[in-house]
């Protein structure tokens, strides 16, 4: 078969989604995967603070938060295939330096190439839908892809559990190596270049620094992405000390992943829900609702966990956080959604800008409140709460200047 594919070679309809479904899930592999892991690379790298573990997940973030600026523009240059390509390379780069690493800041190295490249992927992927198909038939590819990949948060930890049962964690990334190489033989062979050479535009980082001026003088962008950060932050803190929370605090050992995917199964509930409940009730109002449910569940548990000196029953918190996580997914898509509402005509540099200055807002934040985990879920639950409240603080400044300008 030509390694160089061709519109002959394409895939078909079936073959495409799962293509794009498990580049775009790699994101999420990447690090539900690595939760199960947490104390044993600490203990093997000679970790002595319990919380800087977190930081193999919050690395990995803040790598794809640049990642993504940079993979955007370079995709509209060079084109769909080559963008890709260097971001798997990359991201299989980053694997290797983790598989050899001999402490931790060589294992952090690691994880920041493998955010890196992840990017790629991630963003140009969505691109290439984008090129290939318009309205309806590029929402039946992304509800496919999005199918595929709210899966993924529910076995990733399940997949590193079953191998740290036989095997170390280096194993863990030797299986996102090999993943890395089917996937990326796969579409080096299969998938043809969706970009004409006509359509293509002069990468400039000058150009690049001008366009990003434009975007975040837009409110409603900058607004609703500030939001966005603000909100998942605390998610990220939540993320990076979940391992400490269930495992070690609650005592769940090999039990982790099943709760860990319960609580996964809300997101993706909410996320298929909020298909039916945005026609009828709008992005922004669906946004207030969940945040304003975020801050009335929050505040009050932070009150009840502290009566329970930072240790509430495993039932309450897991009611407490399926119903918290139920609103987030409604809040993933609609705020992606408004965010990105003024800027179609500059969707590939607009979605670039907006994933990666709230990835970096969120990793902010979610160094906060992961680092403040002291065997308790007060910081967690704390940090769930402020973060409920700037998003509402953010979006109310958004929508405030936007009917002063109506």
């Amino acid at each position: 078969m030509n390694p160089r594919a061709s519109a002959s070679t394409a895939p078909g309809f079936a073959e495409f989604v799962i293509l794009i479904a498990l580049m775009i899930s790699l994101v999420a592999l990447s690090i539900d995967a690595m939760l199960p892991a947490l104390p044993e690379i600490a203990a093997d790298l000679g970790v002595t603070r319990t919380n800087d573990s977190q930081y193999v997940i919050l690395v990995f973030f803040a790598g794809m938060a640049f990642g993504q600026l940079f993979f955007g523009p370079l995709s509209d240059s060079i084109g769909r295939r080559p963008a890709i390509l260097a971001g798997l390379l990359l991201f299989a780069a980053g694997c290797l330096l983790s598989i050899v690493a001999v402490d931790f800041t060589q294992m952090l190295l690691g994880r920041l190439l493998q955010g890196l490249g992840a990017a790629g992927p991630r963003i140009v992927s969505i691109a290439l839908v984008r090129d290939q198909y318009r309205g309806r038939e590029m929402a039946r590819v992304m509800s496919f892809v999005m199918t595929v990949f709210i899966l993924v948060p529910v076995l990733a930890p399940a997949v590193g559990q079953g191998i740290l049962l036989i095997a170390d964690w280096r194993y863990i990334f030797m299986m996102f190596l090999g993943l890395i190489l089917v996937v990326g033989l796969w579409f080096w062979q299969r998938q043809p270049e969706t970009l004409a050479r006509e359509n293509r535009i002069v990468f400039s980082c000058a150009q690049l620094m001008l366009d990003i001026r434009g975007i975040l003088r837009i409110r409603a962008a900058l607004g609703y992405t500030l939001t966005m950060g603000f909100v998942f932050g605390a998610f990220l803190g939540y993320l990076s000390s979940s391992q400490q929370i269930f495992q070690l605090q609650y005592q769940l050992h090999d039990l982790f992943p099943l709760y860990f995917g319960i609580l996964a199964t809300a997101i993706g509930c909410a996320s298929l829900f909020n298909a039916r409940l945005v026609m009828r009730f709008g992005m922004r109002r669906l946004s207030r609702i969940s945040l304003i449910s975020i801050c009335l569940l929050s505040f009050p548990f932070f009150l009840l966990s502290l009566v329970f000196d930072g240790h509430p029953h495993l039932i309450l918190l897991m009611l407490y956080l399926l119903i918290l996580f139920f609103c987030f997914g409604i809040l993933f898509g609609n705020l992606n959604a408004l965010a990105m509402e003024p800027l179609g005509h500059i969707a590939g540099l607009g979605s670039a800008v907006v994933g990666s200055i709230s990835t970096l807002i969120s990793v902010a934040f979610g160094v906060i409140v992961a680092d403040s985990y002291d065997n308790t879920v007060l910081p967690l639950v704390l940090g769930f709460a402020i973060s409920g409240l700037a998003g509402l603080l953010a979006m109310r400044w958004t929508e405030a200047g936007l009917a002063a300008e109506t």
